[in-house]
């Protein structure tokens, strides 16, 4: 007896290769919040909602949140287009018999790419260069642009990545082809080159790309910071909960660090009076180190792959609950 075609809502942003094997799936109902102005991230009762309404047995999602409700509806699976699905209640999923996917590494060149832009942009004075040159001020106080803005090139310098994960290996090996020797602090990597104590000592960028857990929250703080080469230029592209703000400023306003790079603030803002906003040497972005339509196709492809792989009774390769498959079986 043929299976009934199944009916997949899609609220995460879907292309490329992986949306034309979805199609081959099953019947899409496509939604992308990232399509809504205003911003549209749906609850647990509107998700709920929303998948009773379309009678979908499949959810791919990417900010909205799997959780409650969600796993009282017959679902096949749910897949979260994130590295790790924290918009989804993994126990209640479990519990449910529900079937978590999750797309690890699906932003990982996309972050490092923007991770060596910042780098760049913060040592090189391109904000300000980029200023002088609209604003009519190229020859400004009666200097050249040459007076203004000379600076060290990072060939030949040291990188140090604490976190050697997906976005860490590919800044790597960017970093190594740019001419820096590149350090690595990360204790469950086999390949990582030396301790957090010893990388703060040698390294003339440091750039973090560890997750949040307990034992890194706030783990670069004034200690580390002191600890750290005079003139190092800092970068974070992961999450500000990393390391302490009020730290970062204090080095910064000490010349202990000379430049910065950000991308992500708590609560994902920052006031327009920060003490950050002040150093002429910090570039600032808000958290869109993973917006590239290329993020959107791998993760994309990583769900189609392991839907399918479901769907053919087989073993998801990247599965947060694989418990739920034997039970099922």
């Amino acid at each position: 007896m043929e299976r009934e075609r199944p009916t997949a809502l899609v609220t995460a942003p879907v292309r490329g290769e992986g949306l034309d094997k979805l199609e081959e799936l099953a019947d899409l109902v496509i939604d992308p919040w990232i399509d809504h102005r205003p911003l549209r991230i749906y609850n647990a009762e509107q998700l709920a909602e929303r998948v009773a309404a379309e009678s979908a047995t499949l959810l791919v999602v990417e900010s909205d949140v799997c959780a409650g409700p969600v796993f009282e509806q017959p679902l096949i699976a749910v897949a979260s287009c994130r590295g790790e699905p924290n918009n989804v209640d993994i126990e209640a999923a479990t519990a449910a018999g529900v079937p978590v996917l999750r797309a690890p590494g699906r932003n990982a060149d996309a972050v490092a790419e923007l991770a060596v832009g910042l780098i760049i942009a913060a040592t090189r004075g391109l904000i300000d260069a980029d200023r002088d040159v609209r604003n009519g001020d190229i020859y400004k106080d009666g200097t050249i642009p040459y007076q203004r803005f000379r600076s060290w090139q990072i060939a030949g310098k040291t990188a140090g990545l604490v976190g050697l994960g997906a976005v860490g290996r590919a800044l790597r090996w960017r970093l190594e082809g740019l001419g820096m020797q590149v350090e690595a602090y990360d204790p469950y990597a086999d390949d990582a080159t030396c301790s957090l104590d010893e990388l703060l000592a040698v390294a003339d960028v440091i750039s973090l790309h560890a997750p949040v857990t307990p034992e890194t929250l706030g783990m670069i703080g004034a200690e580390q910071f002191e600890n750290m080469r005079d003139g190092v230029v800092f970068v974070n592209t992961a999450r500000a909960q990393l390391h302490d703000t009020d730290a970062l400023v204090a080095a910064l306003a000490s010349g202990k660090v000379s430049a910065a790079g950000l991308d992500h603030f708590v609560n994902e803002s920052l006031s327009t009076d920060h003490p950050l906003t002040e150093f002429p040497h910090v570039v600032l972005t808000p958290h869109i180190g993973g917006a590239t339509y290329d993020t959107e196709a791998n993760h994309s492809l990583m769900v189609a792959n392991d839907l399918e792989r479901l769907l053919q009774g087989g073993t998801p390769l990247h599965i947060v609950n694989p418990e739920v498959l034997i039970t099922k079986g």
